[in-house]
């Protein structure tokens, strides 16, 4: 992607949210019917056959996109190189695999191009709902081509009177302490779906546990910030990506106009919880 401009990088997103509903149809062959799942050793986490399929095709495809990557999965072992690259794909495959198990629709299909350290191209995929969520960095970001953007406050403290909030309900019960009228959002199994539901203005404010990975953020994160929202760690600091070791402390995604307020209302909590 000689220059990285702008409309390379469009024509970038546009293709790769094709190649995500390829994914999409590939990951629905194993939705609701029985598939081959264990528990990985390191984690307990869940993974099954449409996990690595997904993954397979992925990493088979994208390099037709934008050569010369470096690679980032969940189901890929980890491969140092990548460090040593200027753009890396971080792909989640599968996010929410005990939902997708579980044969419920709240699992999406998620990959960034990550540069320097930050998403400039994101696609997240909903295959069941069919949701094709893209973002370009300076470009915005569209839902199944209509732009979005992250819910205005409204009256209340720091616009929290009856907000949705979306994640560990420690976090959330915080928040109620000062603004009982926040509203708990059901779960969602697929980390990057919830806060792409910010980005969407759907959902007010979101958080992710500490300890969540690149491939679970990274995507979403470009989704929030061309949105005109704000993804940081609970103490402000932006996210990095492509790191030796890629998690990260706890995070919370919103518009800018409640960001602040809710760091400074859940800071105190966020050790506990997470």
């Amino acid at each position: 992607m000689p220059g990285s401009d702008a409309d390379e990088r469009s024509a970038v997103a546009t293709r790769l949210g094709d190649l995500l509903r390829e994914a999409g149809v590939l990951a629905l062959r194993g939705h609701r019917h029985p598939v081959r799942s264990w528990f990985k050793e390191a984690d307990h986490s869940p993974v099954s056959e449409v996990d690595l399929a997904v993954d397979k095709f992925l990493r088979e495809r994208l390099p037709d996109l934008v050569a010369g990557c470096g690679w980032l999965s969940e189901e890929t072992e980890d491969d140092p190189a990548r460090l040593d690259c200027r753009r890396v794909w971080v792909v989640d495959p599968i996010d929410g695999t005990r939902g997708f198990l579980a044969g419920l629709p709240d699992w999406t299909i998620s990959v960034a191009l990550v540069e320097d350290g930050r998403p400039v191209v994101a696609a997240l995929f909903a295959p069941v709902t069919d949701e094709l969520f893209l973002a370009v960095a300076g470009q915005g970001a569209t839902l199944d081509g209509a732009p979005i953007v992250v819910r205005a406050a409204q009256a209340g403290l720091a616009g929290l009177k009856g907000a949705h909030v979306a994640g560990p309900a420690r976090l959330v019960q915080k928040l109620a302490t000062v603004e009982p009228s926040v509203v708990h959002e059901p779960k969602v199994h697929s980390l990057a779906l919830r806060l792409a539901r910010v980005a969407q203005g759907r959902i007010d404010v979101a958080f992710a546990n500490h300890n969540a990975h690149d491939w679970d953020l990274a995507a979403a994160d470009l989704l929030v910030h061309e949105a005109s929202g704000t993804l940081t760690t609970l103490a402000g600091a932006p996210v990095r990506y492509n790191r030796p070791t890629p998690t990260h402390d706890a995070l919370i995604a919103a518009d800018p106009s409640r960001h602040r307020t809710v760091c400074d209302i859940v800071a105190g909590a966020a050790k506990a919880c997470c």
